[in-house]
C-alpha cells in the first residue's frame, strides 16, 4: 500500500509540477480533484492542537469525490491521525474538519461555510470562479482548457496553517 501511495504521489507531482492538467484527459475531473486533495495534505501543516483524534475530510455536494477520497484515505494514518472521510449534505454538519472541499455545485453555501471556518485551522478547498479571492485555501480552476489551482495565502495565514513553499511554487497565489 505504502508504495502505491508513494507512486501515486511521485506521479502526480512530476505532473502538478507543470501546473496544469488537461481538463478534457481521459480522467474524470473528480479523479484529478481527489489526486490533487490527496497531495495539498502533504504540503500543509496544521497547528500543534489540531493534531489528535481523527483527521476529518469533509465533502460537500459530490459523491464521486467522496468515494474517491474514501478509497484513497478511510482508516489510513494521516499526519499521525486516522483519516476519516465523511460526507455532509449541509452546512450545519460540517464540523471539526481539517479539509472541506465544497463542490461547484454547493457554492451558494460558500458564505457560510467561510463565516463558520474563518479563522478556523481548516483548509477550505473550492471548485468554483472567484472563491479564491473571496476566501477558499484553494480553488480549483479552469484556465486555457487546463486545469490549475489557486491558493490564497492570506487565508492560510489567518487559519494559522503553514504551506509549503513547494505546493506555493505549483499553484496560482492570490
Amino acid at each position: 500500500m505504502k508504495r502505491t501511495a508513494k507512486i501515486l504521489a511521485l506521479l502526480l507531482f512530476m505532473i502538478v509540477s507543470f501546473n496544469t492538467f488537461n481538463v478534457k484527459a481521459q480522467r474524470p475531473i473528480h479523479e484529478l480533484h481527489s489526486m490533487l486533495i490527496f497531495n495539498f495534505i502533504k504540503y500543509i501543516e496544521w497547528p500543534d492542537d489540531t493534531k489528535s483524534g481523527e483527521f476529518v475530510i469533509a465533502v460537500y455536494g459530490d459523491d464521486d469525490v467522496y468515494t474517491q477520497l474514501s478509497n484513497l484515505y478511510n482508516q489510513r494514518s494521516i499526519k499521525g491521525q486516522t483519516a476519516s472521510v465523511v460526507k455532509v449534505s449541509d452546512v450545519a454538519s460540517i464540523n471539526n474538519a481539517h479539509l472541506v472541499y465544497v463542490s461547484d455545485s454547493m457554492s451558494k453555501d460558500f458564505d457560510d461555510i467561510l463565516s463558520k471556518y474563518d479563522t478556523k485551522p481548516t483548509v477550505i478547498v473550492t471548485d468554483k470562479s472567484g472563491l479564491g479571492k473571496k476566501g477558499s485555501s484553494i480553488n480549483f480552476r479552469e484556465v486555457g482548457g487546463k486545469l490549475k489551482f489557486e491558493i490564497n495565502k492570506a487565508t492560510f495565514d489567518n487559519s494559522n496553517l503553514k504551506i509549503s513553499s513547494q505546493l506555493l511554487n505549483m499553484g496560482i497565489v492570490i
